[in-house]
């Protein structure tokens, strides 16, 4: 098997792997293209589900193996929708197979939608942070899979953000699609390690368990510094803004923009109010943002595209604009505490409490998540 896979590697146009490249577990194809053989096989997948530019969609199509449907995520199979956009089903152009949207109202797969699938294969890019959606996506698919008895395979990737742990730990009443389980926003896990604690936690509905397995990545751990061959979704560019985005994703429940509508996203802030700030910056409809917050309005805010790498959440940014806001009453939405997961952090930046201060009182919840992830870690 191994010899026909090499071939049809080279066909497909694939390049063999070194053995001192980062591989995520799409590239172990020996470790799950017998899983799939003679079974009817259902695809999570986007843009970012690629072997060397090639969809993996594609690349098991070309291996003649029988993909009957695709789900796709937040931002579409071909990442291209805004964050937060409606996304319809539709047809792939390409392979001509029905495309299932996990976003909107749909985000469990219905029972129907399931039919005929023998076995679900995972794959998506994600960036670690609680509110990036696609690991409530993983959980929704995990649940209607083991429902219906459906066997998952998640192909593991780095996560970017896998370095450090970081944030506050969300809360149950603040539990949303931007945030479904008890970790802190920066969990330190890969997608397939966050799938098997989704698994051994029980927080499936009922407690029930999926029937999960993960394919590891090669030549990874978490410490490393791992970018990115294409951008996750539409609105986060590079590694500067997946670095970042833990930090600034903050003021999407704020009245302040984290640059959407430039081509510096996640890597800016500012609003027209924060005049006291030097940089200057006027949103513009791009792609990923058709109509972005204060479109064709000059703001002032701060440009961090050359901040040092960061290994924690930087909270000073946000107490910085809400300190130099006019009317503070207006600076947080409900959103706010949907990110946060709490809502003692909008408090704490009320009264004044410093980001040390607020960091250091995250730390025993932070603690007790590290005994907890500890169980489930695949890589050191």
């Amino acid at each position: 098997m191994k010899i026909i896979i090499y071939l049809l590697f080279i066909i497909v146009g694939l390049t063999t792997v070194s053995a001192q490249e980062t591989k995520s577990g799409a590239y172990q194809i020996d470790d799950y293209i017998e899983l799939l053989e003679g079974k009817r096989v259902g695809v999570v997948a986007n843009h970012s589900s690629e072997l060397n530019g090639i969809s993996l969609v594609d690349t098991l199509i070309s291996l003649n193996q029988n993909i009957i449907r695709i789900f796709s995520p937040e931002h579409g199979f071909r990442g291209k929708a805004d964050a937060g956009a409606k996304i319809d089903d539709e047809v792939d152009s390409k392979t001509g197979l029905k495309v299932i949207s996990l976003y909107g109202k749909n985000r469990k797969p219905k029972k129907e939608q399931l039919e005929g699938i023998e076995i679900m294969l995972f794959d998506l890019q994600d960036v670690g942070v609680r509110f990036y959606t696609y690991i409530s996506t993983l959980h929704y698919v995990m649940e209607a899979c083991a429902e219906n008895n459906i066997p998952v395979i998640i192909l593991d990737r780095p996560n970017p953000n896998a370095h450090y742990i970081d944030g506050p730990i969300l809360e149950e009443k603040h539990k949303s699609f931007v945030g479904m389980h008890k970790v802190p926003i920066v969990y330190g896990m890969t997608i397939g390690e966050y799938g098997k604690m989704i698994n051994g936690e029980g927080w499936l509905k009922n407690g029930i368990k999926c029937d999960l397995q993960v394919v590891k990545i090669d030549n990874y751990n978490h410490s490393m510094r791992y970018k990115l061959p294409v951008r996750p979704s539409p609105n986060l560019p590079n590694e500067k803004s997946i670095n970042l985005y833990p930090s600034l994703c903050y003021f999407e429940g704020t009245p302040v923009s984290a640059g959407r509508g430039t081509e510096m996203q996640f890597q800016i802030f500012g609003a027209p109010e924060l005049t006291s700030m030097d940089f200057k910056f006027i949103p513009k409809p791009n792609f990923g943002s058709k109509n972005p917050k204060f479109n064709g309005k000059k703001c002032y805010g701060k440009d961090l595209r050359k901040e040092e790498y960061l290994s924690e959440i930087n909270i000073s940014w946000v107490i910085e604009a809400y300190k130099s806001y006019p009317d503070k009453s207006k600076f947080f939405n409900n959103f706010f505490k949907k990110l946060a997961g709490t809502e003692k952090l909008q408090q704490q930046i009320i009264e004044g409490k410093s980001a040390q201060d607020i960091k250091t009182s995250w730390q025993e919840g932070l603690n007790n998540f590290r005994i907890t992830r500890s169980k489930y870690l695949l890589y050191k």
